[in-house]
C-alpha cells in the first residue's frame, strides 16, 4: 500500500460488497483492527461504513455490527431496504447504497488527500475520476484471487492504487476464540456477536 504519513485520509466502506469479498476469500474481518491498520498509514479523518437495514423486523441480523461500529470510531450511515417483486412475481429486497457513498467522497473530497474505496462496483469508476480531478488520491479495496474477480476492471484501471483484500487479510482478519469463528459472547466483544451468517446477502445489488 501506498500512503504517507501527512496524508489525510478518509475510508468510504460499502459494507455489503467488502463482505461479499471477504467472504469469498473465507476469512470474517475484525472492524477494530481494519481500522487501526489506515489509521498508522497517515491521519485518518473519517471511516464511513453504509449499509441497508430491514427496518420492518423487529430484530435485523446485522444490528448488532451496526451498533457496534457506531460506538468504536465510524460513522454509519443507513436507510432501509425496499421491497419489490420482479417480473417473475418473486419478492424482492433492494438496498443500493452506492448514492449515499459518492455523495459522501464528493464532500469530502476538499479535506482529504487521500480516499479509500472498499468496493470493487465499476460504477465507481467515474467517482473516482472526479475526485481525482480535484487533485486526491484513490486507493480501492477489493479482491481479483475470487471466482469470479470482486473487482471490476474499469474501477481498478482508474484508481491510483490497487489494495488486494487478500494481502490485507493478516492484519484485519478476526483471530479465532477458542469457540469458532462465530462464537456467541455476551461481556466481552461485541463486534463477534455481530457476525451473522449473511448479514447483507439478502440484498440486492443492483
Amino acid at each position: 500500500m501506498i500512503f504517507y504519513p501527512q496524508e489525510k485520509i478518509g475510508l468510504f466502506i460499502d459494507g455489503s460488497n467488502l463482505y461479499a469479498a471477504a467472504r469469498a476469500l473465507g476469512f470474517d474481518i475484525d472492524y477494530k483492527r481494519l481500522l487501526e491498520l489506515f489509521a498508522a498509514k497517515g491521519h485518518l479523518i473519517r471511516a464511513f461504513y453504509y449499509t441497508a437495514l430491514l427496518e420492518d423486523q423487529e430484530y435485523s441480523p446485522i444490528r448488532p455490527l451496526v451498533d457496534w461500529l457506531d460506538y468504536n470510531g465510524y460513522t454509519m450511515v443507513t436507510k432501509p431496504t425496499k421491497e419489490f417483486t420482479d417480473a417473475a412475481g418473486r419478492r424482492k429486497i433492494k438496498g443500493n447504497m452506492d448514492i449515499e457513498l459518492a455523495i459522501d467522497v464528493m464532500e469530502m473530497a476538499d479535506h482529504l488527500d487521500h480516499i479509500v474505496i472498499f468496493s470493487g462496483d465499476g460504477d465507481f469508476r467515474r467517482l473516482v475520476d472526479a475526485v481525482q480531478h480535484k487533485g486526491v488520491r484513490v486507493s480501492v479495496v477489493s479482491t481479483v484471487r475470487s471466482q469470479p474477480p470482486m473487482v471490476a476492471d474499469e474501477l481498478r484501471r482508474q484508481a491510483d492504487n490497487f489494495i488486494e483484500l487478500q494481502d490485507l487479510q493478516p492484519s484485519i482478519q478476526r483471530m479465532g476464540n477458542g469457540g469458532g469463528r462465530h462464537q456467541q459472547q455476551h461481556d466481552t466483544d461485541p463486534q463477534e456477536r455481530a457476525t451473522p451468517a449473511n448479514p447483507n446477502g439478502f440484498l440486492e445489488s443492483a
